[in-house]
């Protein structure tokens, strides 16, 4: 086992405690930022690049036909596979801590679609479920089994918000343990059933289990009804005839009291252990093998790496698993006296680097690694300190696509969230897409009155038709409020008056005067 250090990096605001790390073919992607998404990155997945022990980050983007994902924090991820033959898989993401510390209890499908030097793209599905369908929760794991050609996904532990029926003024928010039962998934047709066996009868969270074939371990876990840190070893089975799916488990010996570890994989049938802690106020430096095979279990202690001085002495350290062996350790900068708020990373690799060459492994890992708020819960509560950070720092300046959080605007003041006038009824809470173009931030348009402000679309009544075409004009807009006002300061435009060329008189005709002769004239001109 070697450590190796990584620079220290900044942007220390963008990523925080409770994100995972997702690995495909090679390729680290961070999701599950604090806070909402902003525009340099609406999907909130970025690939973690680390060259020359130097950490960047650069966005991910999602295909059109995918649905929105919220910045989920402690949510439960494994990886699944479409079909033996196939090398492509996908990961499956349930629950987790929305920006607004809102329990999900939805989940989701997320593949790659395409990846090039310049832009990576995936595709994640909501999956609808009926039946037993699992509360909300966080800090949970879930793993795919194999029986008899069929698959299915087992969700087990984790925690929750009190019932409303239970809650008071003074723990309105207090989480508790959810119920020990198994749920199994049918991703074919999104049913849920769900089981309670009499040997699990108290409820766990931030425990780390691992799958291989129709076999579940359960290794560890932190209880808050009864704050312990479970030694107990579950092995769940399942089996899936038929006719109705059929699961057992049993108590092993040999378990570990650790809660909030990390498990690696570095060969067929062999995981690593690392990190996590043994007690409110303990870290747990001593790393184990865990070897699987022949539907048994074997855990045996590992020699340890060289722990720096300043791992060793900090209260708090976290991490997670990068696949392939590998784990991203790090430590709070407080700990070193220097940046307040700056993180410390260490790379930690499992297996020599010839064997970082080999292929993909088949077994299931999932992993729950993470840390409450210092605002949501006391310190050492429930060991939830063990989670992974990450920043961008040394970043190219001919590298147009990396990520700079430094280049945002407070988005909490002046961003997608305002106040936009007196009628603005979108609220970051409660809102929805309302145009087809929307992902996870509402369409805004400038109106050009003085200085120019931002409006949302929605609240300006405009059709989408309206707004695209404005979008795609070189017109001022100008939003409810001052097109009047805007109206009445325009200045008239110039009429030009046209010219009327003045028309000639018309020449007078000779007119003869006729007369009729007299009689008397008449006999004056005959005689004469």
């Amino acid at each position: 086992m070697s450590l190796q250090v990584v620079s220290a990096v900044s942007n220390s605001s963008l990523l925080q405690p409770g994100f995972s790390l997702l690995n495909f073919d090679g390729h680290v992607f961070f999701f599950g930022q604090k806070g909402w998404p902003k525009r340099s990155c609406p999907t909130g997945v970025f690939l973690l690049d680390i060259k020359q022990n130097e950490l960047k980050m650069k966005p991910a983007f999602f295909s059109k036909d995918s649905c929105y994902l919220p910045p989920l924090r402690y949510p439960a991820l494994c990886t699944l596979r479409g079909n033996a033959e196939s090398d492509g898989y996908q990961y499956i993401i349930h629950g987790g801590k929305t920006p607004n510390n809102d329990l999900s209890d939805k989940i989701y499908v997320m593949s790659l679609v395409s990846k090039n030097s310049k832009k990576t793209t995936f595709q994640c599905i909501e999956k609808d479920l009926g039946g037993d369908v699992p509360e909300a929760r966080y800090g949970h794991t879930i793993n795919v089994v194999h029986s008899q050609g069929k698959s299915m996904s087992v969700i087990f532990g984790g925690r929750s918000y009190t019932p409303l029926a239970q809650r008071t003024t003074e723990k309105w928010n207090s989480v508790v343990d959810c119920l020990p039962s198994v749920f199994l998934v049918d991703f074919e047709f999104g049913c849920c059933t769900s089981y309670i066996l009499p040997e699990l009868q108290d409820g766990l969270s931030f425990h780390v289990s691992v799958a291989r074939n129709d076999t579940i371990y359960i290794l560890g876990g932190h209880s808050l009804q009864n704050n312990t840190r479970s030694p107990s070893l579950y092995k769940l089975k399942v089996d899936l005839p038929l006719g109705s799916p059929a699961v057992t488990c049993t108590i092993l010996p040999g378990g570990i009291s650790v809660s909030s570890a990390i498990v690696t994989q570095t060969g067929d049938t062999e995981f690593v252990l690392v990190g996590g802690y043994q007690s409110d106020n303990q870290k747990r430096l001593v790393c184990n093998t865990i070897i699987l095979e022949d539907n048994k279990i074997q855990i045996v202690e590992r020699a340890s790496p060289d722990w720096t001085p300043d791992i060793k002495h900090c209260r708090t350290w976290f991490g997670c698993d990068m696949g392939k062996g590998s784990v991203l350790l790090g430590i709070p900068g407080a700990n070193k006296q220097l940046i307040s708020d700056a993180n410390y990373f260490y790379i930690l690799r499992c297996k020599g680097a010839e064997e970082d060459k080999e292929e993909e492994l088949t077994a299931q890992i999932c992993s729950q690694t993470s840390t409450e708020d210092p605002g949501d819960s006391t310190p050492f509560e429930d060991s939830e300190e063990f989670w992974f950070s990450a920043e961008a720092n040394s970043f190219d300046v001919d590298d147009t696509d990396t990520y700079n959080e430094d280049d945002e605007e407070d988005e909490s003041e002046t961003g997608y969230w305002i106040t936009c006038c007196a009628s603005c009824n979108i609220d970051i809470n409660t809102w929805v897409p309302f145009y087809s173009t929307e992902l996870n931030k509402p369409a805004m348009i400038l109106c050009s009155s003085g200085a120019g402000h931002w409006v949302h679309a929605q609240c300006m009544d405009l059709s989408e038709s309206m707004l695209l075409r404005l979008s795609e004009a070189n017109v001022k807009y100008f939003c409810n409020e001052h097109v009047a006002l805007n109206k009445g300061l325009q200045t008239p435009k110039k009429v030009v008056h046209l010219k009327k060329q003045p028309m000639k008189p018309l020449r007078k005709k000779s007119t003869m005067k006729l007369t009729t002769p007299t009689k008397k004239s008449f006999l004056r001109r005959l005689f004469e």
